[in-house]
């Protein structure tokens, strides 16, 4: 079974009331193609939502459980849009809600300026030499947050991380283990080539 991972973006999103009276929050929930570093770098790729499961995505508060649903994808008052610069969301919370107008008026006044999102990881690539991990396919999309701190500097609003992600933490040290070893290898080979051709 798939890990799920947490993002958290530090980008401010934006809180609107539109002309139907509508309290609607927007923003960039993850941006492609904008390398993070926090221990290893990490991009998301253009790729990476194309065959994601996004069928029933919430939009949440802190990633908390048992708070109050937002929006959701399902009653179509979250809608989610891939296009050239990342996913970008648009929710519609409702006004006689309590905690919708709470979430809305926090964002408006700026006291909530971040966005996060929980997923699974189908695919993903790691460079050794810059320490980038690159995800490719993301499997199943669960939830957008706001958030109250971002991992992601480069969204509009934030996403919320959880870097001990056990199971990538997991493979890349045995990934840099390897190569370290190869490395260990290919010098006492050519140490042992520069012995015997002098000896020769």
């Amino acid at each position: 079974m798939k890990e799920k991972e947490i993002r958290k973006l530090d980008l401010q999103f934006r809180a609107e009331d539109t002309d139907e009276g509508k309290m609607e929050i927007k923003g960039y929930a993850a941006v492609f193609n904008s390398p993070e570093t926090y221990g290893y770098t990490e991009i998301i790729a253009p790729t990476a939502f194309d065959e994601a499961d996004m069928s029933d995505v919430v939009l949440r508060y802190n990633h908390n459980d048992s708070f109050m649903v937002l929006a959701r994808t399902r009653n179509k008052s979250l809608k989610l849009d891939v296009d050239e610069k990342g996913l970008f969301m648009d929710a519609t919370l409702q006004d006689d809600i309590t905690e919708h107008k709470n979430i809305f008026n926090a964002v408006k006044s700026k006291l909530i300026d971040k966005q996060s999102f929980a997923f699974t990881v189908e695919e993903d690539t790691y460079d050794y030499d810059t320490d980038t991990r690159t995800i490719t396919k993301i499997g199943k999309l669960f939830d957008v947050s706001v958030v109250d701190q971002p991992f992601y500097n480069a969204t509009d609003v934030s996403v919320a991380r959880d870097i001990n992600n056990s199971d990538f933490l997991a493979r890349r040290e045995q990934i840099r283990k390897e190569h370290e070893e190869k490395q260990r290898l290919e010098e006492l080979r050519k140490l042992k080539e520069s012995v015997l051709a002098k000896l020769g």
